[in-house]
């Protein structure tokens, strides 16, 4: 259970702060933040953010449910979202999302047995006009196909491997 910010990330909190006129303004980025030291939200976590900004739980909580960014389980070192709003599913988005659960072997809400990959059906992306697109991570890949959306899946599982883990 996170008690506390490490160092470097109570740092960040303040600066955060410090840009926002309240904490409540704050909230998005300090969980933003909390998901990336903690990698995700926790109740522990949501506890945390809520104490270190002085802002109700609940808050908290709501706004944590509300965005699909702010992951409340843990996922694997990639989090692979596929968008399923009408702009992918008519550009053939259901065809990658059968490729993904084909090369990774797992289903949506679901992931893979190593740990490297998540995979998670998102309503929207907001990148309508480069549709189908998949998040992973923080990177989009857009116009993709499931030719593409496989290379993409092996070069990740492929530099993991070879960096043993690191981060590609």
């Amino acid at each position: 259970m996170p008690r506390a910010f490490s160092p470097h990330a109570a740092t960040e909190v303040e600066r955060i702060r410090s840009r926002y006129p309240t904490n409540l303004a704050a909230l998005i980025p300090t969980l933003l933040l909390a998901q990336k030291e903690f990698g995700y939200l926790g109740d522990d976590a949501l506890s945390l953010v809520a104490e270190t900004l002085d802002v109700p739980v609940t808050k908290v909580i709501a706004t944590a449910t509300f965005y699909t960014m702010l992951n409340k389980e843990p996922v694997g070192k990639f989090h692979v979202q596929i968008c399923k709003n009408i702009s992918c599913f008519l550009r053939n988005s259901d065809a990658v999302t059968r490729e993904l659960r084909s090369c990774l072997g797992v289903a949506p809400g679901e992931t893979t047995e190593d740990g490297l990959f998540t995979l998670t059906e998102v309503e929207c992306l907001a990148a309508c006009g480069r549709a189908p697109v998949v998040q992973i991570n923080e990177e989009y890949h857009e116009w993709q196909t499931p030719e593409s959306m496989r290379g993409v899946i092996d070069g990740l599982r492929n530099g993991a491997t070879s960096n043993h883990g690191a981060d590609v």
